[in-house]
């Protein structure tokens, strides 16, 4: 991590640059999900990302020491993607942001494909109410 790459000083300013790029937020999600993924897999699970664009998002995380890249020198190659110790404390975001977006867009789904281009759902959550009737929080993994 080069602390000059950053345009502000400010460390909120510089967690909100690594993770507002394009696709970057989805992409930790797959992993956070799934667990450690083969660069193939990654590609189909995130629909319309370009090769280009991919590799640029796990580049980067690879700098910032988010995640990991596991090579394997056989014939072909393999290479794996994973969480660091540092990219699992986002985890904790990500599930929040899984509860609020299920909360948000579950309901304008149409019921039949709820989870249609959801990696890691397999249908609608039921979220029931807790004892101060606030929905509970519901983590798919």
């Amino acid at each position: 991590m080069s602390r000059s790459r950053y345009p502000s000083p400010c460390p909120v300013s510089m967690l909100m640059e690594v993770l507002s790029g394009p696709w970057t937020m989805y992409l930790l999600w797959v992993l956070s999900t799934n667990g450690p993924t083969r660069f193939g897999a990654l590609k189909r699970r995130i629909e319309g990302i370009s090769t280009k664009v991919l590799t640029e998002r796990l580049r980067m995380l690879e700098q910032e020491e988010i995640l990991y890249r596991h090579y394997e020198p056989t014939v072909p190659p393999q290479v794996t993607y994973g969480l660091t110790e540092r990219g699992q404390e986002l985890v904790v975001i990500l599930d929040q942001l899984n509860d609020l977006a299920l909360r948000w867009y579950t309901p304008l789904l149409d019921e039949n494909s709820p989870s249609e281009g959801c990696v890691g759902l397999a249908s609608a959550p039921t979220v029931s109410p807790d004892s101060t009737g606030s929905p509970a929080p519901t983590v798919f993994r």
